[in-house]
């Protein structure tokens, strides 16, 4: 779920909720501004005290002898966050080389495209192989040692253990899987197109506080129906948390705004959908698609602790003939504060929304790696400031309400299936 900026949720009244958020936004841009955060510079900082560990961690109370969870994961301190472009440097699958190699194919039937036009959602068994699901395990790693400062609004918040949107534009490992895997040939069979392009995407590390049904409004600056969204798990998800629930067809309702992002499943409209709920038993190298109206829930650990992995790599792609959608003063402009040159209405052809499909562009590789593609303060403070009035405010205060799902959250159970069976 493609979610990264956190605030308190509050009952304050609209005009005390507004000037609440333009502080934050202002102490966001602030921080921002003092931590050069967008400086096109290499660094790598590593973390002292936390390494990814493959074990689970628990420890006995000397008082009661109880075992005691522990996070897997502890929050970076301030002074361990890196700035500017990463490259751990590792080597890809398959004797694949690095910016030269075609990317490689996978083969998607009509039945499985069906599938996801019909139902909104489509879960791939093993799309990517062992040694891909290692070399996304071990950039992982290298990135949760090394955190960016990307990651510090949503790892701050204890949303996630790690969070960090636009992955690719930071750390290499990720921008050549997108460039090399067949990530790109899978989504292009399933949106019936051409072309491929990266709108946004998003490491996430354990998600400990879960998020209510809810449907995906950061998907960069496209329409929905030229976005497909996109899930590639790197490890087994619990029976009972850390899957996402899908209502079955539910991309097809006319009820849910397109710009809310929390969904009361059990108002008007919904009732064809809220008792088909679809969860899927993930497993690595699964691939999960979705429409990006698809409503779902993801359900964090009951306690909030981690002491094991759900690390998935996620995202929104693009199809061929997309058009830029500005989306300045609405809660979408979060995954689109780049400074580019796109206005509305043009072709959605820029190195901040890179080709995947056919294959990559040397020219937008290259760009990401002088630091051209990234972040920038002065388009930070233009489009978030967007965000301080009462009709986008509304709409934004309905992030709040996906925060803090548990298992066992909604009205109906959901229906467990093993793979992609239905």
């Amino acid at each position: 779920s493609s979610h990264h900026l956190i605030f308190p949720q509050t009952s304050l009244p609209f005009h005390h909720r507004s000037q609440q958020m333009k502080s934050v936004i202002v102490a966001i841009v602030v921080n921002l501004l003092i931590a050069n955060a967008w400086a096109p510079s290499r660094s790598l900082r590593p973390r002292a005290s936390v390494l990814l560990k493959s074990a689970t961690t628990s420890t006995a109370d000397p008082a009661t002898g109880l075992i005691k969870r522990e996070k897997i994961l502890t929050e970076p301190k301030l002074w361990e966050y890196n700035f500017g472009l990463q490259d751990p440097k590792l080597a890809l699958p398959h004797d694949l080389e690095a910016r030269v190699s075609p990317p490689e194919t996978f083969e998607i039937t009509e039945e499985q495209i069906r599938t996801l036009e019909n139902d909104g959602v489509l879960l791939i068994k093993k799309a990517f192989d062992e040694d891909w699901v290692e070399y996304l395990r071990s950039a992982t790693r290298e990135q949760v040692d090394n955190p960016h400062f990307w990651s510090f609004a949503g790892t701050a918040s204890k949303l996630y253990d790690y969070i960090q949107r636009n992955i690719w534009q930071t750390n290499a490992a990720f921008s050549n899987f997108y460039y090399h895997s067949a990530v790109g040939d899978i989504l292009r069979q399933l949106g019936r197109t051409d072309e491929i392009r990266l709108s946004t995407d998003l490491l996430m590390v354990n998600p400990n506080k879960g998020f209510k049904w809810h449907q995906d409004n950061q998907n960069g600056p496209i329409t929905v129906d030229d976005g497909l969204r996109f899930w590639i798990s790197m490890d087994a998800t619990p029976s009972t948390h850390g899957s996402p629930v899908y209502l079955k067809q539910s991309h097809e309702n006319t009820v849910v705004e397109e710009e809310a992002v929390f969904v009361d499943i059990n108002m008007p409209g919904l009732e064809a959908y809220r008792s088909q709920q679809l969860k899927f038993q993930i497993s690595p190298g699964d691939m999960l698609i979705w429409h990006p109206k698809t409503v779902h829930k993801i359900d964090g650990a009951p306690d909030g602790i981690w002491d094991s992995y759900r690390r998935v790599l996620g995202g929104t792609v693009a199809k061929g003939g997309a058009k830029y959608q500005d989306k300045t003063g609405s809660g979408g402009v979060l995954s689109d504060l780049g400074r580019h040159s796109l206005v509305q209405g043009d072709n959605l052809d820029s190195p901040f929304f890179p080709v995947i499909y056919p294959r990559f562009k040397p020219s937008e590789a290259v760009a990401r790696d002088e630091g051209v593609v990234g972040r920038n303060p002065k388009d930070i403070v233009s489009k978030l400031g967007g965000l301080a009035g009462k009709a986008a405010g509304s709409r934004f205060f309905s992030f709040f309400q996906v925060l803090g799902s548990g298992p066992g959250t909604g009205d109906h159970p959901a229906i467990k299936l093993p793979g992609a069976k239905k």
